[in-house]
């Protein structure tokens, strides 16, 4: 047994934390020819880009398969979003994505709700695919011998939703399958609720910023160009807003919505008889909220708002790959410094923050020009060129800033230096 569990440790730690850089030659990688009289394609820089550079497939409208690099955006994100929930004290589960109806006709959300995708079993009995998850989440709680000593209780979870967009567009930005982090909270009070509501929305904050990105052009919104508090102008009446707690008038901007934030009240604890023990050992109404981020809709935001034309750039944490190190074209003159390249990539490669996040352009049929072009495509943010200067009594590398479009030439022990001292993560 203990044999068994070593190697399967030993396994874990391997796929988890590779020290060994990954080969481009092997990554699934290819571009989608995209139709002209697709004007929504034209019109969103995210979907084109991401078709274009082979990191989705179009399968239907709205529906997409996300291929080997965003998978790994999309996973570092996720892994962003656990760390960030678990300093609020998030507890994970996993809600089935079957929800049956008599749950939803409890809340009153079975009817009259074009979004939902429903289906019936061998059995005749309906069930939808989960939207959103309140009505479970509630159910479970309705179960639980709970204590106003257990509270506040908040749960979340990583898992795809359906619905059935009208006008499925825009790519990851409004699809009929996606991502999305919710977290469902349950409190013993109106005014713990608020706590909750504010904790959350305190940790989404510094979640963007750690991002990079202002929780960002599909809606008008009215915001707050000091504290950043945002409201949806079909929320409001009139050309004028002006924010309360600073006292300043509101800008008006396009805005991508990429997470929601609501008290719910006893909305479907009432429903669902989700109650708790109070200290007067007294059954009191649970008090709820909702908090959703939607995942593959940031990961799309991001490029959307960060890119250039013909350049994916990601909130730098984001990347698929934070280096890639290109060496010699295979058959020219300097192919000698491969081996070196190779060295290189590898001593890289156990640099901390580096970890599973180095790859060797190994395709040396291709030209430097050419796969240090498809490095900035791609968005990887530092690209490492073994060429002509490693042939030197003191070999140099050619490393680049892509995003900052700044080159320096740097021995092997400087350019590990320079890696180390980064150290973003």
């Amino acid at each position: 047994m203990n044999k068994k569990f070593h190697l399967a440790s030993k396994l874990f730690q391997a796929t988890m934390y590779s020290k060994k850089p990954h080969l481009m030659s092997k990554i699934l990688c290819f571009a989608e020819a995209i139709p002209k009289e697709k004007s929504s394609v034209s019109s969103c820089i995210s979907l084109k880009l991401m078709l274009s550079k082979g990191l989705v497939k179009h399968v239907s409208p709205g529906i997409f398969i996300l291929m080997p690099l965003a998978v790994r955006s999309v996973t570092k994100l996720c892994n962003l979003v656990d760390a960030m929930m678990h300093k609020i004290n998030g507890q994970k589960v996993t809600f089935p994505s079957l929800i049956p109806e008599p749950l939803m006709r409890t809340s009153g959300r079975w009817e009259g709700n074009d979004n939902l995708f429903k289906l019936q079993d061998r059995h005749m009995s309906s069930f939808c695919l989960g939207a959103t998850h309140e009505e479970v989440a509630t159910y479970l709680l309705s179960l639980a011998p709970l204590s106003y000593k257990s509270l506040p209780l908040r749960l979340y979870q990583i898992t795809s939703k359906f619905r059935d967009e009208m006008n499925p567009k825009l790519g990851l930005l409004r699809g009929k399958e996606f991502l999305m982090k919710d977290m469902y909270t349950f409190d013993s009070s109106e005014e713990n609720s608020q706590l909750t509501y504010e904790a959350v929305c305190n940790t989404y904050v510094e979640f963007f910023q750690m991002l990079g990105i202002d929780a960002i052009k599909e809606d008008e919104i009215f915001y707050c160009p000091n504290c950043k508090t945002g409201i949806n102008k079909e929320l409001h009446d009139g050309t004028d807003v002006l924010c309360e707690s600073c006292n300043i008038p509101a800008k008006k901007s396009n805005a991508i919505e990429v997470g929601h934030a609501f008290l719910l009240g006893t909305t479907y604890s009432g429903p669902f008889q989700a109650k708790y023990d109070s200290s007067e050992n007294t059954p009191e109404t649970l008090q709820m909220g909702c908090y959703g981020l939607g995942l593959t809709r940031i990961l799309a935001a991001s490029v959307e708002y960060l890119s250039k034309t013909n350049s994916i750039r990601w909130p730098f944490l984001l990347s698929p790959y934070y280096v890639s190190v290109i060496p010699p074209k295979k058959g020219s003159k300097e192919e000698s410094v491969t081996a070196f390249a190779n060295h290189f990539a590898e001593s890289l490669s156990k640099v901390g923050w580096l970890n599973s996040n180095v790859i060797v352009d190994d395709r040396t049929n291709l030209t430097i020009g050419k796969r240090l072009q498809e490095a900035s495509s791609l968005g990887i943010p530092y690209a490492v060129v073994v060429s002509k200067r490693a042939q030197e009594d003191i070999p140099q590398l050619e490393v680049i800033d892509v995003y900052n479009d700044q080159t320096n030439f740097l021995t092997h022990k400087e350019a590990m230096f320079y890696f180390r001292d980064k150290n973003f993560l």
